[in-house]
């Protein structure tokens, strides 16, 4: 063994001496700081939920229902005519129905939807941040943090109109 590492002879221990890297250690690495350093990137801002993909889940909810009234009447060895017929008005329905909702009763209040549903839930937390916002009259232009603002703005004001007007009275 070189440079004191292992055993100093692997007589009687049982392995056969070879010393391996540990991979899964993690270094420690100075270069990055552990918490962001600018205040924009610290704001909550809450996840837009990508409507592409609501409407592509809305839609894929319409044909499974269109699928499982086709695989039914097939089942029942309906006429494939009047299977069109009735697969095509549902979708018809269920569209117009739709588009009239826009949300069930699950994603508006967000209860029942999965831990995959991302952008479902993401449309539902916002909805329910701005019924929270309204409730409690709270404006659409309130930003966090802006009343000690403004306060430590009149305080730095106050500072500076009282030293421009002590200059004269320090010197007697």
């Amino acid at each position: 063994m070189s440079s004191n590492v292992g055993l100093s002879t692997p007589r009687g221990s049982g392995t056969s001496g070879y010393v391996q890297r540990n991979l899964s250690h993690l270094r420690a690495r100075d270069a990055i700081a552990p918490y962001p350093t600018d205040l924009d990137s610290i704001k909550h801002r809450a996840r837009q939920p990508d409507a592409a993909i609501l409407a592509h889940d809305r839609a894929r909810a319409v044909e499974v229902q269109v699928f499982e009234l086709r695989d039914r009447l097939e089942d029942e060895e309906v006429d494939e005519d009047e299977i069109d017929a009735q697969t095509a008005a549902l979708r018809r329905r269920l569209t117009a129905e739709m588009e009239g909702a826009k949300k069930t009763a699950a994603a508006a209040s967000g209860r029942g939807l999965k831990a995959h549903q991302v952008h479902e839930r993401a449309a539902a937390k916002i909805e329910e941040s701005e019924r929270l916002r309204k409730a409690l009259g709270i404006r659409e232009d309130y930003e966090e943090g802006a009343h000690w603002r403004r306060g430590e703005e009149r305080l730095r004001e106050g500072v500076a109109a009282g030293e421009g007007g002590k200059g004269g009275k320090e010197g007697r």
